[in-house]
């Protein structure tokens, strides 16, 4: 070839290398695309996603919680959350200084925590959660890049204390930790959303969206605000009295199975519940166990009436006072001798040896058999999942001794929920109720509401009605008197019993009790009152339970405008409203027979505008607060002029005179004082 032409064959050759390599170069990056977007698809996609979108959980809006009445209970509020993302911070240190001293409670490890946090760069992290007003206002103020807040709730409690142990409480992650807010959560709280952050290569975000999230359901209870307010301050101010370490209080509906109020104490606010013990927040109601001691001989009782072993006269011989099981010894309290007595007189007298021969004569089966029946040894309300079963021996082991142990109260271990639930098939005639404490659930403006619940039959009505007969010599002209309450006949049982510690019982430390149920033949409230460990006056069911079962009742009975049963008013025919039933009840406010078997409305005053004519009674409003009276007179269609400041103690018309419409109420008010006399706190009324 001529060398004027050979260029052309060295270009060719470099143009070959050049396209060869071209396409050798094209064909990897096509391979590499090919292995990214199609064999790596889905991890890359997976991998993106979480360098560049931050999904965070946005907690519903929990519904609210009411009582009977319709009062609030629990309800959720705005609050804001903070947080930061730390891509955007420059000096983590600087900001943690910042941000602590705007919130103004950081300790110096929380301050470091908070820096270490940031300095990490993750692409979201929380400052902190649910901040108070005030705390917002003052981070807001810094205007910090890379720091912003998240609208959430945050459960609140108004009436802080008030049925704490029932309520519960809820975390910061708007779930529900104890109580009712534990046991109904999936109910209550709603569906959440979520809040999606986008960030660049950089990291840096540049979007935000957010999905709301939906309110959950409404919980109606059977609980009385105002009972629940009056079982606790009396509950407390017995507590306190005796010297005592704690106790409960229940109030039930003896026909319904409806808690009213359910009290323990020490007690907690559940607004701040990280500030209390363990101790202080537990439900002491229906999860403390403590032998019955005497009050449990209504169980004995009714077992040898209902098996006719014995009749309310039969007589029983108790002499010597002590009776022997081998090297075991029992005898009376204080070592009485109350020689021979009738069936009756056992229990009302509280014959430790009484009760042990009336056992033995039962026999341990049936025994066993009735102790079931009245539901103990087992759970009793869905509505509290953490319930004590109690203790129960198994009667095919059970000697002779631990029978007559049985018979009076001891080896047996119960909660106040399951003997307030047991006297109440007492009151009703037999039938064991299934306690509850939710009344109805709400949800997208649908009331479902939750009904009665008859678990066993317990007794028969007979016996029943002379078990009642008992239970009123009880209190009548037993050991039961401090329980009296003026005006009413009541049913009722004391019990005093040794607790046992390391194994033993213990000399100095007792468990003592009082239950009953008012008014006796028409009963409207079954109440149970436990004090553990009275020591600053003597340890008896007696002297410490009765006279707060007989405060919590005298302000329940005139709460609910429960009509007297000792010397009652003229009749008169008033409505009921109780959406337990969903229909009106009429009432026989002379007799006191509803004919049904729910209980009564507060201040059942109102007349049948059906019935023109029917003449309805003045209630009385002594011990009601200004407003609770108004309101009273309000249904009334009366007006009225008051005097002073407080709670009612005098009013014209007297109560149960008749209503005139046209004349205006006089009530004078005062501020109470608490005094303690002849070992019984009582409320005075103090010169306004």
């Amino acid at each position: 070839m001529e060398p004027a032409n050979a260029w052309r064959t060295t270009l060719k050759s470099r143009i070959v290398v050049a396209a060869v390599g071209l396409f050798v170069w094209s064909t990897g990056i096509e391979a590499r695309l090919v292995y990214l977007q199609v064999y790596r698809h889905a991890d890359l996609v997976a991998r993106a996603e979480r360098q560049q979108l931050r999904t965070v959980a946005a907690s519903g809006k929990r519904g609210e919680i009411r009582d009977r009445r319709g009062h609030v209970l629990a309800y959720s509020v705005d609050a804001d959350s903070i947080y930061a993302v730390p891509t955007e911070i420059a000096n983590a240190d600087e900001a943690a200084a910042s941000l602590c001293g705007a919130l103004d409670d950081c300790s110096i490890a929380d301050r470091q925590t908070l820096a270490d946090r940031i300095r990490r760069g993750r692409a979201f992290v929380y400052v902190r959660r649910q901040v108070t007003p005030d705390q917002a206002r003052r981070v807001a103020a810094l205007q910090l890049e890379g720091v912003g807040f998240m609208p959430e709730n945050r459960r609140f409690y108004p009436n802080k204390e008030l049925a704490a142990h029932l309520l519960g409480y809820v975390g910061l992650d708007n779930t529900g930790l104890a109580g009712i807010e534990a046991t109904y959560d999936n109910l209550i709280k709603g569906h959440p959303g979520t809040v999606l952050i986008q960030t660049d290569a950089k990291r840096q975000a540049f979007s935000r969206v957010e999905r709301p999230s939906t309110t959950g359901a409404d919980l109606e209870l059977t609980i009385d605000e105002y009972l629940q307010h009056i079982a606790e301050r009396e509950l407390r101010a017995g507590v306190e009295y005796a010297g005592a370490e704690g106790g409960s209080a229940v109030v039930m509906d003896p026909r319904s199975g409806a808690i009213l109020a359910l009290a323990n104490y020490p007690t907690f606010n559940p607004n701040a519940y990280r500030n209390f013990s363990d101790d202080a927040r537990r439900n002491r109601a229906i999860q403390d166990l403590y032998e019955p001691g005497s009050t449990f001989k209504i169980v004995t009782a009714s077992a040898a009436l209902e098996q006719k072993v014995l009749t309310p006269a039969d007589l029983v011989d108790t002499n010597p006072g002590v009776i022997r099981f081998g090297s075991r010894i029992v005898d009376e309290d204080k070592h009485h001798n109350y020689g021979v007595l009738s069936f009756t007189d056992v229990i009302v007298k509280s014959s430790n040896v009484g009760a042990i021969k009336i056992g033995l004569r039962v026999g341990a089966q049936r025994m066993g058999i009735y102790a079931r029946r009245f539901g103990f040894g087992h759970p009793m309300s869905p509505d509290f999942p953490s319930e004590s079963p109690g203790i129960l021996w198994d009667p095919a082991r059970q000697t002779e001794s631990a029978l007559a142990s049985m018979s009076m109260g001891y080896q047996v271990a119960v909660t106040p929920l399951q003997m307030a639930t047991a006297v109440s098939a007492v009151a009703n005639g037999g039938e064991l109720l299934q306690p509850r404490v939710v009344r109805a659930v709400t949800r997208d403006g649908v009331r479902t509401a939750v009904p009665r619940k008859v678990l066993a039959h317990a007794i028969e009505r007979e016996t029943a009605a002379e078990v009642t007969d008992i239970m009123e010599a009880v209190v009548d002209r037993g050991t039961g008197r401090s329980a009296q309450v003026e005006g009413y006949t009541i049913a009722g049982k004391t019990g005093t019993a040794q607790k046992v510690e390391n194994g033993r019982y213990s000399g100095t430390d007792y468990n003592v009790s009082f239950v009953g149920f008012v008014p006796s033949r028409n009963p409207a409230f079954t109440i149970v009152v436990v004090v553990d460990s009275p020591h600053k006056v003597p340890p008896y069911g007696a002297t410490v339970a009765a006279p707060i079962f007989k405060r919590i009742a005298g302000a329940a009975l005139q709460q609910y405008g429960v009509p007297r049963s000792v010397n009652p008013a003229p009749p008169a025919l008033a409505v009921h409203h109780d959406a337990d039933d969903e229909h009106e009840q009429p009432l026989d406010l002379a007799r006191g027979k509803p004919t049904s078997t729910t209980g009564l409305t507060p201040n059942i005053v109102t007349v049948d505008g059906k019935a023109p004519g029917t003449a309805a009674v003045f209630p009385d409003l002594r011990g009601l607060s200004a407003r609770d009276a108004l309101r009273t007179l309000a249904r009334l269609g009366m007006t009225a002029r008051l005097n002073g400041a407080g709670i009612v103690i005098r009013q014209v018309p007297a109560p149960g005179a008749p209503v005139d419409r046209e004349t205006a109420a006089t009530l004078w008010l005062a501020r109470l004082r608490t005094e303690a006399t002849a070992g019984e706190e009582r409320h005075v009324a103090a010169t306004p």
